[in-house]
């Protein structure tokens, strides 16, 4: 029997990531509490920056775009994770499925290029403080963000493009929710081949934009011996804040994406706890850094807590 005769016609998936778990009401209402955090945190630091003009600048910009790709990364999957997990609905539409699919590869390959652009901002910034803002204007950093968005979207349709025609053997996904790799896994077709080529692409993408980030580091460094104690202290913050951002992001993405194409033997529960930290991490970390250790963001913060007291 060919596999095209033994698929199955597929209108839907079930989802089965969750089934191990013992407590699954606990374990929403965590991720539902993180969420709502996540998301909060991102929307406040884009009220922040959009309604007041002081802080239209390029750091700002792409601030405010980190905020727009966490809100968009962790929304891509985690309502689904919560609703199986508070309400017992594992059911998911082949449509809906792909949707979540593409939006989930988009966000994190945004997270990716967000934090790299973010990098070359700082350099330019520490290194060129007094051509800065002649350099990168809020037009080119837009036009930039663009046309990472534009890349990061053609990267990603290619997915449809490859799933779409596969004949499907299984409605039932073995992750949390509709990631690439919980797809394919459904499919007649040896999913092996299809995750070399995944962990090739990814390697690139982490590499390429992981080492431009630590070039962009070592230069600062190397800039940072040369300043005063007093540029020194702020360097180093900004270096801290993006540095927490970044290992927040890569550490988990790379463990999943390459080493376990390499032999590191991962099972489905620690995968599943590394991929939803991925989403989740970044997302509620990215926020708080940018509130706390910016200093225009934080005045804002105090300002407006002090006249609530005031009121109060």
């Amino acid at each position: 029997m060919s596999l095209q005769n033994a698929s199955i016609k597929l209108t839907h998936f079930i989802i089965g990531g969750f089934d191990t778990v013992k407590r699954p009401v606990a374990v929403g209402v965590v991720m539902l509490i993180t969420y709502l955090l996540a998301v909060t945190g991102s929307l406040v630091n884009i009220i922040f920056i959009v309604s007041d003009k002081q802080l239209h600048k390029p750091m700002y910009l792409l601030i405010c775009n980190l905020a727009v790709v966490d809100i968009l990364y962790t929304s891509s999957s985690t309502p689904t994770m919560i609703r199986v997990l508070l309400a017992g609905v594992n059911t998911i539409s082949y449509v809906e499925c792909l949707i979540q699919m593409c939006v989930f590869q988009l966000g994190g390959i945004m997270e990716l290029f967000s934090l790299t652009i973010m990098a070359f901002d700082r350099l330019i910034a520490i290194i060129y403080p007094l051509r800065y803002h002649s350099y990168l204007t809020n037009t080119r950093i837009m036009v930039l963000t663009y046309i990472l968005w534009i890349v990061a979207s053609n990267l990603v349709a290619v997915l449809p493009a490859i799933v779409v025609p596969l004949p499907h053997c299984s409605l039932r996904l073995r992750y949390a929710f509709c990631d690439a790799a919980a797809v394919i896994r459904t499919t007649c077709v040896d999913a092996e081949k299809f995750f070399d080529l995944g962990a090739i692409l990814s390697f690139f993408l982490f590499f390429f934009t992981f080492t431009f980030i630590c070039l962009s580091y070592c230069m600062i460094l190397f800039f940072v011996k040369l300043s005063s104690n007093n540029d020194r202290r702020k360097m180093g913050s900004t270096l801290v804040s993006h540095l927490i951002c970044v290992i927040c992001l890569y550490c988990p993405m790379f463990v999943i994406g390459i080493l376990t194409r390499f032999g590191v033997v991962l099972s489905l529960e620690e995968r599943q706890g590394l991929l939803i930290g991925t989403i989740l991490g970044p997302s509620l970390v990215n926020p708080l850094v940018y509130c706390f250790r910016t200093k225009e963001i934080k005045n804002k913060i105090v300002k407006i807590f002090r006249k609530v007291n005031t009121a109060g």
